[in-house]
């Protein structure tokens, strides 16, 4: 066996070399190729950023692609709640409830795109032509005034350098591009809805063994989450829907029907979407006189009031309660990233990254005391204690 002499060392350190390594100064053989400890920390820490880096900027640069992905797993999920209630109420088997749910979502879709294009089309199309007109008659009115002229520069600025214009800009020329996208959006739906546990097993492969359970019951919540705040969303959707249209067709708006079901729609866009769909129907409003105007501003105050006051917390809030500040700047944040395509499926994104967060950091790393969704109902009470009203 090789040893060295303590003084060897004493010198190397007394001349100022205190990480010299003891070993090779003593003569013994090294290999210079392989780095120390101090070399290899930094070594994996470059490369852990450079991965890093790689992946934000190819969810950057895959962004309208991976939206329309999670769009997939929602739509899928939408398909699984409700062949669920054909399972649970009919007692239909799995796979003709499956089928029924598909054609029932298909049906769903049918029924829309017949409602705009066919009922509602001259609706529509005075929406669709005296909009621009109505938001150039808001921006001269507002910029009459000098704090109002700023708030609308800062609007114009904002919206002009954001993705979303871009998108929106384009939906007249790229109709098809639209069509397209949401054809291949219903088309993953229904490959991630046919067999969603290949996709799961899958995913999970990549997990080390260690983690695989941990993992595995997130994504369980996230699930669970997702569809409890889908039927949430959909309860708020249609009270907004029908209480808006009733609101503005008693004060005399005209195209009522469109505006609630705009306003209904919209609702899937927390806070942003009702708030810019009340823009057109304040600008339609404007053509009928005051009357209208003040009719308008009281039904969707009223309609607002009611969702907060009554609704909301008895049926979204069960589910996951996310604070307001954080939602309207994530969904900010999300549409200027991701584009119109993001932004409206910016919400379900929120609530999965919050969803995660409880589920993966609070309950696995901190060991907080978080129940997992199956817990949590939408309507009845719940089955076990709720953590903390402090808590996320």
């Amino acid at each position: 066996m090789c040893t060295y002499s303590p003084s060897v060392y004493t010198f190397y350190t007394s001349l100022g070399f205190a990480s010299y390594d003891a070993p090779r100064a003593a003569g013994i053989r090294m290999n210079r190729l392989t780095p120390d400890s101090d070399d290899s920390r930094f070594i994996r820490r470059v490369v852990l950023t450079i991965v890093i880096v790689a992946v934000v900027a190819a969810i950057y640069k895959a962004g309208d692609l991976l939206i329309l992905a999670f769009g997939s797993m929602l739509g899928a999920i939408v398909i699984h709640a409700i062949a669920d209630l054909y399972r649970d109420h009919l007692r239909v088997p799995r796979k003709p409830a499956l089928g029924l749910g598909i054609a029932t979502v298909l049906g769903i879709i049918a029924f829309l795109v017949w409602l705009f294009g066919v009922q509602f089309r001259s609706q529509v199309n005075v929406l669709i032509a005296q909009t621009p007109a109505l938001l150039d008659q808001l921006a001269a009115y507002l910029s009459q005034s000098a704090v109002g002229a700023k708030l609308v520069d800062a609007v114009q600025q904002a919206y002009a350098g954001s993705k979303v214009a871009q998108d929106v800009g384009g939906l007249v020329t790229g109709a098809g591009e639209l069509v397209l996208n949401c054809l291949l959006l219903l088309v993953g739906a229904l490959f991630f809805a046919a067999d969603p546990k290949v996709y799961e097993r899958g995913f999970l492969l990549l997990i080390p063994r260690s983690k695989r359970a941990a993992v595995e019951d997130a994504l369980f919540d996230v699930g669970s989450t997702l569809r409890l705040w889908l039927g949430s969303s959909l309860i708020l959707m249609t009270t907004m829907g029908f209480l808006v249209g009733i609101g503005l067709w008693l004060s005399g708006v005209p195209s009522a029907a469109a505006l609630g079901l705009l306003a209904g729609l919209s609702e899937f866009i927390p806070y942003i979407g009702p708030t810019a769909a009340m823009i057109p129907a304040l600008g339609l409003a404007a053509t009928q006189g005051t009357s209208s105007i003040v009719g308008t501003l009281v039904t969707y105050a009223v309609v607002r009031l009611v969702q907060t006051n009554f609704i909301t917390p008895y049926v979204q809030n069960r589910v996951i309660s996310i604070p307001p500040a954080i939602t309207v700047f994530a969904i900010i944040g999300i549409g200027t990233i991701f584009g119109l395509f993001g932004l409206f499926f910016s919400a379900a994104l929120l609530v999965v990254i919050f969803t995660l967060v409880r589920s993966l950091y609070l309950r696995e790393v901190l060991g907080e005391d978080i129940p997992r969704t199956v817990h949590r109902t939408l309507l009845g009470p719940d089955l076990t204690p709720r953590p903390p009203a402090d808590d996320l």
